[in-house]
This record gives C-alpha cells, sequence and structure tokens, in this order.
C-alpha cells in the first residue's frame, strides 16, 4: 500500500468498477438479499496435465484432496482452457469473453519486445461485476494479465490482493522474475519467505477465516503458480515420492512432487470452509489454465499434444465442480463442451446477476445442477499469439460440436481437420474437402474480424 493512503482509501479507490461495469448488470429478480448468495471459490491451477491426478488415471500420483472434490461435485470431461499459455486462458475466464476480443491474445510479459497482449482497460472484470451483487472480492496468487496501471488486480474489481503480478517465478522461494519482485500486498511491495505454494495457501486460509464474521459473501479468486515451471518442490516431498515410486525419473519425480503439494495445499483451502461454516453456501470451482507441459514431465494422459500448442494436450484440462445441495456428489459429464470463459456467467448466475454487455462464455447452471448434459451449440475459438519460435504470428483452432480445425504447434503448421467422437488422440485428419473445414474456416475468419479491431498492445508502448 502506498506511504500515506489509508487501507480504508486505498479499498475505496480500487474497488471502483470500470465505465461499463458500472452498467453491465442488474439484479434478477426472485433472489434473496447479499448474505444467502453463495460464497464462490475459483481454484486455477497453472499447466496442470490433464492425466496428472489420480483421479485422471495417473498411477504414480497421490492427490487425494482434490480427487476429493472430484467426488463431492460434477467433473466435466471436455473442459478447455481458452488457450494453451497463461495470460489468454485467465484473461477469459475473468471477462467471459474470448481472450483476443478483451486484448490478449498472447502472453503479457515484462519486456516489450516479447509481450503479446494488452488487457483492455474497459472490459469488465469477473469482480467488478460481483461487487454489484454485494461480494467481496480477493484474489490471491497470480495476476498475469497487466503489471502496472490500468491493469492491476485492485483496479479492475479486487478488494483485496496478495500474491504474484508476473508470468512466472524464476524461483519458487525466491519470487522473482528477471530479478524483480512482483510479489504484492494490494500495491505494496513484500519480500514473504516460503515456498510459493504455501504462501498461497496460508494467505487462502487467512482470508477464508477473516470472512468468517462478514455478512456478505466473498469470491476468492485463489490462482496457484503449480505446477508451472521451475519444477521446485520442497526438498521433503519430493523424497517422499522417490521413495514411494523408486522407478520414478528425475524429471517425474519433481512434477509429481510439486502436484502432491499443491493437492495437500488445496486441501487446507477445503478444511477451512468447512471450519468457519462456509463450504455448505459456496461454489467451488477447480480448473486448470493449460495443459502440461510435457518437456517438464508433465502427462497429458492419452491425447495428443502439450502446453503451448493448441491439440488437446495443450488446452483439455481437468475441472471439477462442488456446490452443496445444487451439484450432485460424484457425478460426471462426457457430453459438454466447457471452457474457463463460462465460468464468468456461472458465478454471475449463482450470485443472481442478469448480464447487460455482451459476452462469448455460457451460464454452465443447468450442466452443473443436472438439468442439462450440454450448452447451446456454438463454435469455439483458441488463439495463441507468440514471438520465438512464431515470429510474432498467431495460430488457431475452432471447434463445433465434435469437429476441430488445428493448428497444432505454430502459425507455420497448416490445419488439419479431427472428428474428436471418432478421433479423440487426433491421429487421423479429416480431408479438407468436407464441409466441416469451410464452415470452420469461415467462423474462423469472422472471429478474426472481430478481433482485428481490438488492441491488443499498450498506446505509445515502445518495443
Amino acid at each position: 500500500m502506498a506511504p500515506g493512503i489509508s487501507r480504508r482509501d486505498f479499498l475505496k479507490r480500487a474497488s471502483v468498477a470500470s465505465p461499463l461495469a458500472a452498467t453491465a448488470m442488474t439484479m434478477s429478480s426472485g433472489r434473496g438479499d447479499a448474505a444467502k448468495r453463495p460464497n464462490i471459490v475459483y481454484i486455477l491451477v497453472d499447466d496442470l496435465g490433464y492425466g496428472d491426478l489420480s483421479s485422471y488415471a495417473a498411477t504414480d500420483m497421490q492427490t487425494p484432496h482434490i480427487d476429493a472434490l472430484m467426488e463431492a461435485g460434477l467433473r466435466i470431461d471436455q473442459f478447455y482452457a481458452n488457450s494453451p499459455i497463461c495470460s489468454p486462458a485467465r484473461a477469459a475466464m475473468m471477462t467471459g469473453c474470448f481472450a483476443d476480443l478483451v486484448g490478449v491474445p498472447g502472453v503479457i510479459r515484462t519486456h516489450a519486445h516479447d509481450s503479446f497482449g494488452y488487457l483492455k482497460p474497459d472490459a469488465p472484470l469477473l469482480p467488478e461485476v460481483l461487487k454489484q451483487a454485494g461480494y467481496d472480492t480477493a484474489l490471491v496468487g497470480k495476476w498475469h494479465l497487466g503489471l502496472e496501471a490500468p491493469n492491476l488486480p485492485n483496479l479492475r474489481g479486487f478488494d483485496y490482493f496478495k500474491g504474484f503480478l508476473g508470468d512466472m517465478m524464476d524461483d519458487y522461494y525466491t519470487h522473482l522474475r528477471h530479478g524483480i519482485n512482483y510479489m504484492r500486498e494490494n500495491d505494496a511491495v513484500i519480500e514473504p519467505e516460503g515456498h510459493a505454494t504455501d504462501l498461497f495457501t496460508d494467505w487462502s486460509v487467512d482470508y477464508i477465516r477473516e470472512r468468517n464474521s462478514a455478512d456478505n459473501p466473498f469470491f476468492l479468486y485463489l490462482a496457484y503458480n503449480a505446477p508451472h515451471t521451475p519444477i521446485q518442490p520442497p526438498e521433503d516431498w519430493l523424497a517422499r515420492v522417490r521413495e514411494r515410486e523408486p522407478d520414478i525419473t528425475e524429471t517425474r519425480a519433481g512434477i509429481v512432487a510439486l502436484i502432491e503439494h499443491m493437492d495437500a495445499g488445496i486441501g487446507k483451502v477445503v478444511d477451512a470452509l468447512k471450519e468457519t461454516g462456509a463450504w455448505d453456501n459456496t461454489l467451488f470451482v477447480f480448473a486448470s489454465d493449460g495443459g502440461g507441459h510435457k518437456p517438464a514431465g508433465a502427462c497429458n494422459g492419452e491425447l495428443r499434444g502439450t502446453k503451448t500448442n493448441l491439440y488437446e494436450g495443450g488446452i483439455r484440462v481437468p475441472m471439477c465442480a462442488v456446490w452443496p445441495g445444487h451439484i450432485v456428489p460424484g457425478t460426471r459429464n462426457r457430453a459438454c463442451v466447457a471452457t474457463l470463459m463460462d465460468l464468468f456467467p456461472t458465478a454471475c448466475h449463482a450470485a443472481g446477476l442478469r448480464l447487460e454487455h455482451e459476452i462469448d462464455g455460457v451460464d454452465l447452471t443447468p450442466v452443473l445442477c443436472g438439468e442439462a448434459d450440454d450448452v447451446e451449440d456454438r463454435t469455439l475459438i483458441w488463439v495463441r499469439r507468440a514471438g520465438i519460435p512464431s515470429y510474432g504470428l498467431a495460430n488457431y483452432a475452432a471447434r463445433q460440436g465434435d469437429w476441430k480445425l488445428c493448428q497444432g504447434p505454430g502459425p507455420a503448421v497448416p490445419f488439419e481437420l479431427f472428428n474428436l467422437a471418432e478421433d479423440p488422440r487426433e491421429e487421423n485428419p479429416v480431408s479438407l474437402e468436407h464441409p466441416m473445414h469451410r464452415t470452420l474456416k469461415e467462423a474462423l475468419i469472422a472471429h478474426n474480424i472481430r478481433s482485428g479491431r481490438v488492441p491488443w498492445q499498450p498506446p505509445s508502448e515502445p518495443v
């Protein structure tokens, strides 16, 4: 927090919504007061592979706490990040829009020559919207949507922020990136000691306990940077994996230990919700911002591809939702095709809000509550713009029904057409003479015309 500014004044300044957000929603009828609305907890982890939970068939890993969440609620098998890289996936989740339509087609980084996004300043973010329904809003962990004003968490709707502004940490214990300290509590630079996963867990538990006596509901967005590289689990967790799995490789042992350590942290967060009595009135969602990074030892199950590309292994992610009294425990949906951007309208529905600005996401509540097997038919678009080795160009994928048009590893690679129902591993491309190629190609052209109107660089930024 800046010197000379009280916490009250800072939070008053920080909580001002964007001009669009102020008129973006109204309260729907038939809902109770703020105290009866559910708390909302979204946990987003970083680069968790589709095969890197014991509930997702990993045999060398033990993730009892995340597995328990899968059993306590609904698992959606065809759940996607909106990008195979961090910033666009987070932008989609926070805005309910395709990421390039809010100015984030690629990763936002420290240096201008390698930064490929600028979050649209007037795009309403989820915390801004939820504040209109009386929610207290908090982000603990990784932000990665801007390093300076106006795109800082407290200036985009979060009442409280404690975490890391940047793209990744070069060390889980020093928390630095390029030698820069991006750790903040609101706008104050902090230098906490400890493993980042433990810090984010403890700060979330503290927040939940502090909110226990409040009358209004809260939205907690907990964004772990695990299991993103560097693969740096605590030594005792690594030793445990080595002892239990004597044949495991060193590379694999590291990421298994990092995930198991994170799983234990998630268990502590759930325990805090239960101990405070908040759990029974909480919509809880767990997901990843992209697929596992195979060179780092991750496993994406039987899916083709890895983090950074648009094959299924780069974008399909583990996901579950728990909402006691609303979502039937132990259920699993194999039909619904959903994405991170759908979590925006889903939270708004739970909060009793009716959106009056355009978004691309759809409300998942009917699916979560067992009232529908799938959402409305739609075409989904994925984009990844990057510097090296992609020359600053973008590559794309589009899906409608079971059909997917995909540029896998980069923009120089030809498009391939797959029928995911018949070829879930994307091994046998269908001829581009198929009519669905034209349908998806035209959808991509239309999308690119829309996104071409949105700047993705800050104004007057030197390169």
